[in-house]
């Protein structure tokens, strides 16, 4: 069975305060905007722009909100074009990181994340440094595993369709399988009548640690802390448990 990174999906899931839900925003819009240029501003037609709008929605974003990115993402709104980076980097106790950056300036980018992360004891590292530790995954998540009510008609219907592992770890059921197949497996999953939380591709440790020094623990989860602060950073990736 794999391990689960419960830090993968960080800046998705912080979010009490006006600021805090300002730079929430700020990110899904982003995410949204960014499917929309890849692949049109229609979900019906477009499955990445779906699953980011399906986002926005379990985030209480705005609908004025989400039609705006939309439109920012087909260019009708004429406003400057949202890049995707991969950063990539060591946070204290050996962890290893990909950052997702996507942003409208390079430059703020990596000078936020790399002052983020050398004052939060990391370094950030070059190209493929980080990379070849992690693979690329199409991850299918249910908060509420006893929404499966048959594990054996589930696991069967998404074998079928593509899946190649089930996790349960920390109270969440994760289906995970090519990227490719992420599309059709939750095609599947929702023929069951079976609702889910998340459906997105995942960058996914191939090995995970788990720090077992008490002040690198604390070090690491302060580095994800004010990484998610930054509305550059759309997700944070990594190989701790």
């Amino acid at each position: 069975m794999s391990g689960h990174s419960k830090f993968h999906t960080i800046a998705k899931k912080k979010g009490a305060t006006d600021s805090m839900r300002a730079v929430q925003f700020g990110k899904l819009g982003k995410l949204i905007t960014v499917a929309a240029r890849d692949g049109g501003g229609d979900p019906a037609f477009n499955f990445q722009l779906r699953v980011a709008i399906d986002q926005a929605k379990e985030g209480n974003m705005p609908k004025d909100n989400i039609e705006r990115a939309i439109k920012r993402g087909t260019g009708e709104d004429g406003a400057g074009a949202i890049v995707e980076i991969i950063y990539e980097g060591f946070g204290p106790g050996g962890s290893a990181m990909l950052i997702k950056s996507l942003t409208d300036n390079r430059n703020r980018s990596i000078s936020e994340i790399r002052t983020a992360i050398t004052k939060n004891n990391g370094t950030m590292a070059g190209q493929g440094s980080v990379a070849w530790m992690f693979e690329k995954k199409g991850v299918v998540t249910i908060v509420d595993p006893s929404r499966v009510k048959d594990r054996d008609v589930f696991e069967l219907a998404v074998i079928d369709a593509g899946a190649d592992d089930i996790i349960e770890d920390d109270g969440l059921l994760q289906v995970l399988s090519p990227p490719d197949q992420l599309k059709k497996v939750l095609d599947g999953i929702e023929a069951l009548g079976v609702k889910v939380d998340g459906a997105e591709i995942e960058y996914r440790a191939k090995e995970f640690v788990a720090l077992e020094n008490a002040e690198g623990k604390q070090q690491f989860e302060k580095l994800m802390e004010v990484l998610d602060e930054l509305e550059d950073v759309d997700t944070v990736y990594t190989n701790v448990k």
